[in-house]
């Protein structure tokens, strides 16, 4: 089979969150099913362009209709060489548009990512490659839907592709103005029941309305969101579709993120031999400035300081949790709120608290397996892939019972050891401290506690058995519903 992968961001080119990794993972996987040809279409941003380790080969460059403008497109390709089998990507080129300091955050978001849907699908006149799938994601791709309808499906060569789209998180839909029906997409009148919602044009929408298939990125998740309090405005336009959606829980790339290769560790180590773990926590705690000393117990957070993560829980625990005797690692960026708060208590608690206020990639390996549990009481969570690497690096999650995090922690069971993690349901600051408290008796039983880090290890997190379903919801794309 033949699938188009079009994002607007994939490692290992550009990442900016768990989009990223997907988008690398999952066309790596997909690529390794025989049969299957893979191609990644992303923006080609300035960091990209400028990075001398990859060497891109200039394809052609030709002009595309936008509206009322005529743009410029460059196409670029990226090969790894000497592979048999290789995911092929494709990098869209516009100055104007990708070479900027970031890739999101600007007033033309919307303006740049209608560029990059359409330029894929008319950068599709120009290679010897026509997908039986485009699978798009979130909002930056949501127009590849409506722009393929208007524009590309009467093209013979190209009149029997399909699209499947995944909402990695609804909460972003790429919203716009009423005008940008006719002034950015440059679609007829005919199309504005399907692409407006409320008061302005909805990407997101117009994607779910249109697509052939829909997918979220785990099964809770896809049962979430048909709620209001999850969908944030899209329930009744997601119960209409509900017939066409399907959730599909990630992976993780198990190549990257192993305690048994990681260079970033202090001392390897696996599921045989736990010594390396210890040694890690050690030389985790002598790092940052804590007390060093194996018998406390270390809880960690690696994520965006933000109120949707659950940070706002933590802060109204904080007092209680730096008289436990516990230690506490703080690692991510955020809201100044938060980030004040956890200065704050680095402060006056610099011996059991640590708040790394930046993103660090080598300091995350370094926490994943150094510390004894991780901390995710979301308020929602689409997946959430910071709790399934703690468990590939032995590392026990505590998380709240919502969206990937229900489908992928199973609540352990300290009496039989069956489950991989301490889980509570309502989002609320008393049982996030129920929680912490129960992980911290546990930690206590050195027995036990070994045992299920060991099964942690143990665990197959990878993405072979996603790619497969991924692979099933293809093949049902040109069946009858």
């Amino acid at each position: 089979m033949k699938i188009l992968y079009a994002a607007s961001e994939g490692a290992p080119f550009i990442k900016t969150g768990g989009l990223g990794d997907v988008a690398e993972a999952l066309p790596l996987e997909l690529c390794k099913i025989d049969g299957n040809e893979i191609v990644v279409f992303l923006p080609f941003y300035k960091a990209v362009k400028e990075n001398d380790k990859y060497d891109f080969e200039f394809v052609t460059s030709f002009e595309m209709p936008l509206a009322w403008r005529n743009l410029y497109c460059g196409l670029y390709k990226y090969r790894e060489k000497n592979k048999r089998k290789a995911v092929t990507y494709y990098f869209i080129d516009n100055e104007y548009y990708f070479c900027r300091n970031s890739c999101y955050g600007h007033i033309d978001d919307g303006e740049i990512f209608a560029y990059f849907s359409k330029a894929v699908l008319e950068a599709l006149q120009y290679i010897d490659f026509v997908p039986d799938i485009i699978h798009c994601n979130d909002w930056q791709t949501a127009y590849i839907p409506l722009f393929y309808k208007e524009f590309y499906s009467k093209i013979e060569k190209l009149s029997n592709i399909k699209t499947v789209f995944t909402i990695h998180n609804i909460e972003y839909q790429g919203k716009a103005d009423n005008s940008f029906l006719s002034e950015v997409l440059g679609v007829g009148e005919e199309w504005r029941g399907v692409v407006t919602f409320g008061d302005c044009v909805n990407a997101m929408k117009s994607a779910v309305v249109l697509c052939d298939k829909l997918t979220t990125v785990s099964p809770t998740y896809s049962c979430e969101i048909l709620y209001a309090y999850f969908a944030h405005g899209l329930e009744n336009i997601l119960s209409e579709n509900r017939y066409k959606l399907s959730g599909i829980v990630n992976g993780i790339n198990t190549d990257v993120f192993n305690p048994k290769t990681d260079k970033n560790l202090y001392m390897n180590y696996n599921s045989v031999d736990l010594k390396g773990k210890t040694e890690d926590k050690l030389f985790l705690q002598q790092q940052l400035g804590l007390e060093v000393n194996a018998d406390i117990p270390v809880f960690a957070i690696i994520s965006r300081l933000v109120a949707h993560k659950g940070i706002d829980l933590v802060e109204k625990i904080m007092n209680e949790l730096s008289r436990h005797r516990i230690q506490l690692i703080i690692l991510g960026t955020g809201d100044a709120q938060f980030e004040d708060t956890f200065k704050y208590y680095d402060y006056v608690c610099h011996d059991k608290i640590s708040a790394n206020i930046k993103f660090d990639g080598k300091l995350a390996s370094q926490v994943y397996a150094g510390a004894d549990f991780l901390l995710m009481p979301s308020k929602s969570e689409p997946c959430g892939l910071s709790q399934m690497i703690a468990m590939r690096y032995g590392t026990i999650p505590i998380v709240r019972e919502t969206g990937g995090l229900f489908d992928t922690v199973l609540p352990l069971n300290t009496e039989t050891l069956e489950g991989y993690g301490f889980t509570f349901k309502t989002y609320d600051a008393n049982d996030l401290l129920d929680a912490i408290n129960r992980a911290e008796t546990f930690y206590y039983n050195k027995e036990k506690r070994e045992k299920v880090i060991k099964k942690l290890l143990r665990l197959n997190l990878d993405w072979k058995q996603s790619a497969q379903k991924y692979m099933e919801l293809y093949e049902s794309t040109g069946k009858e519903y």
